[in-house]
């Protein structure tokens, strides 16, 4: 994560992050899949395989790369392809389940997931130490409402593998919230009870501050006076000693070095400026060096639009 100049660089859309070989293999990716062919199929499945078998036993660069490429390729019919013209390639069959969870949740449609718990099954039998396959399961378990005991048995399968998957932790943090199957309750005590035991800088460091982001999206759905008194969340113990936890160790350099740091520093600059703190932001922005992610951003408007005002408005008079 390179920390910049104070010279404000271009916002942008990244959702490779810092990963700079992820980022060339979907610039190839885009490039190849325009002829169609069976030989382009067979190179893109040969690009994706040589990525996605770097770094063995790095469970988060690997679980980043995945989720990435699922959304990318969501409408794609590269994953169904490659999974059926490799059906022991694990990493196969998982990017295909993953592409399935992506395209049934961008089209409001969870039941619509096809073989996808299967070839999370198929790739947990050929990886037993992999916890992406039930990492996608467990986005399967949430998206079809499970049984409650279910859902919790394919958690305690990721954290056997993956002790602070920051996916999992925040598949966990949806399920418990009021609008699917828990409450606001269920929420505050995951939340402490990781906070508890986790090191301050792990991949789901963010898990607490992503609950109080989605708490005051809450609120601000609820339109009228609550929506406009919305900013008063951030005040309150609970989400301000959030903010403080995280405001000046985060910017550290060094400090965050999971795949998805990016990610939650977007998250960070996001909450600072809701909650007015101007000043906190700034370096947040500073080490972004322009990088957005879609989310929280989008809740507000067009990301990249409210990205810039915002980060206008904090360097403002600097």
């Amino acid at each position: 994560m390179a920390f910049l100049s104070s010279r404000r660089k271009r916002a942008r859309l990244a959702p490779e992050l810092d990963d700079q070989d992820l980022g060339r293999l979907l610039k190839s990716l885009l490039a190849t899949t325009r002829t169609g062919t069976i030989a382009t199929t067979d190179l893109c499945a040969a690009q994706m395989s040589r990525l996605l078998d770097q770094d063995p036993g790095d469970w988060d660069r690997r679980t980043h790369r995945l989720g990435v490429l699922a959304d990318y390729l969501a409408d794609s019919h590269l994953p169904r392809s490659w999974a059926t013209r490799e059906p022991h390639n694990a990493s196969a069959l998982v990017l295909h389940a993953w592409t399935q969870l992506a395209r049934a949740r961008s089209q409001g449609r969870p039941e619509d997931t096809g073989d996808a718990t299967d070839a999370c099954l198929r790739a947990a039998e050929l990886a037993p130490e992999d916890p992406t396959p039930w990492v996608v399961l467990l986005g399967l378990a949430r998206t079809q409402r499970w049984e409650q005991s279910q859902v919790f048995g394919v958690w305690n399968e990721v954290l056997t593998r993956d002790r602070w998957n920051r996916e999992a932790y925040l598949n966990m943090l949806g399920y418990l919230t009021p609008e699917e199957a828990g409450s606001r309750i269920q929420v505050l005590e995951f939340v402490d009870a990781l906070g508890a035991r986790m090191p301050a800088n792990a991949p789901c460091a963010a898990t607490e501050l992503t609950a109080q982001v989605l708490q005051y999206h809450s609120v601000l759905g609820r339109g009228g006076f609550e929506a406009l008194v919305a900013r008063n969340h951030w005040s309150q113990a609970m989400a301000a000693q959030a903010l403080d936890r995280v405001a000046r160790t985060w910017v550290q350099p060094g400090f965050l070095h999971h795949a998805k740091a990016l990610a939650d520093l977007n998250l960070l600059a996001y909450a600072l400026m809701a909650a007015d703190r101007r000043r906190e932001a700034r370096p947040v922005f500073e080490a972004l060096g322009g990088t957005v992610t879609g989310w929280p951003w989008h809740a507000d408007g067009d990301p990249l639009t409210e990205f810039d005002q915002a980060q206008r408005r904090a360097t403002a008079g600097q």
